[in-house]
């Protein structure tokens, strides 16, 4: 007798993962984010305060993410209320992501997140893209799974 008859093998295995993964505390409403970026500065969040901060996961490999650079630089050149950090969430090597960067430049500053030293106050991604919209009291006022658009973006702050 099977307990879920109208789920699939794969659907029940998504389930066991998801119920088996290890519980991680809740993201503060409040994150604090202080990393130094590719070109060696710093970036911190709390000195965003009184702009909206757009926090986007990314990587190399993934197409998504490639596609939605171009569209985050734009909308943050467009708005001098907003401003954004690239966070690479990829081990490779440095020089790999400055060269990828080099290729596919932005207007926002980039820093590495390593998988094995993931950040204290997000959550870790469950796909990527993944970004956070920071309010201007430096609160989350938004996640987004899968790629933003300035359309996107701009409904959520309530600017075109």
């Amino acid at each position: 007798m099977t307990v879920f008859p109208s789920l699939s093998r794969a659907a029940l295995l998504a389930m066991a993962l998801v119920l088996a993964a290890p519980t991680h505390a809740a993201m503060p409403a409040t994150p604090a984010l202080h990393v130094t970026t590719l070109d060696g500065k710093t970036f911190d969040l709390a000195a965003q305060h009184g702009k909206w901060v757009i926090v986007n996961f990314w990587a190399t490999w993934c197409v998504p993410c490639i596609k939605e650079m171009p569209d985050i630089s734009r909308f943050v050149a467009s708005h001098k209320n907003v401003s954004a950090i690239g966070l690479a969430y990829d081990d490779s090597e440095l020089a790999d992501i400055k060269a990828f960067v080099a290729k596919h430049p932005v207007v926002y500053p980039i820093a590495q997140v390593t998988l094995d030293k993931p950040l204290k106050d997000f959550d870790e991604p469950r796909g990527l893209p993944t970004t956070y919209l920071i309010g201007p009291d430096g609160k989350v006022a938004k996640r987004f799974i899968g790629p933003v658009t300035a359309a996107s973006l701009g409904a959520a702050i309530g600017q075109p």
